[in-house]
């Protein structure tokens, strides 16, 4: 999985000051961060449908999900680029919390704030 991470962030980034008509992400990026957060925006919401509609004997609505997920993440990804925040932050925060009960985590958030 990290090695298709890599991949697409090597992509992400040299799309990044791309001109905006070679690529899709290079649009994006041209466009700006609000349209990037609005395409997140609505790859949160068509997850979040495609979830409500997932059955354990319909193949299809499982392939709707991961498609849409796909797309959520896709576009994250997208975000955090045009931040110049690296994935692999991410995925150190993540692997940080194992071992951690969740509530106590989001306790400990609650606490720093």
């Amino acid at each position: 999985m990290s090695d298709t991470l890599e991949k697409l962030a090597a992509v992400l980034e040299s799309r990044r000051t791309a001109e905006p008509d070679s690529s899709y992400v290079a649009q994006l990026h041209h466009r700006g961060l609000n349209k990037i957060l609005e395409k997140i925006g609505e790859e949160a919401t068509e997850t979040v449908l495609a979830a409500k509609d997932v059955t354990p004997d319909d193949a299809g609505s499982r392939q709707d999900l991961i498609g849409e997920v796909a797309d959520l993440w896709f576009h994250s990804l997208v975000m955090l680029s045009h931040l110049d925040i690296d994935h692999r932050e991410v995925l150190d925060e993540l692997a940080r919390r194992f071992g951690v009960s969740g509530l106590d985590e989001k306790a400990s958030r609650q606490q720093n704030q």
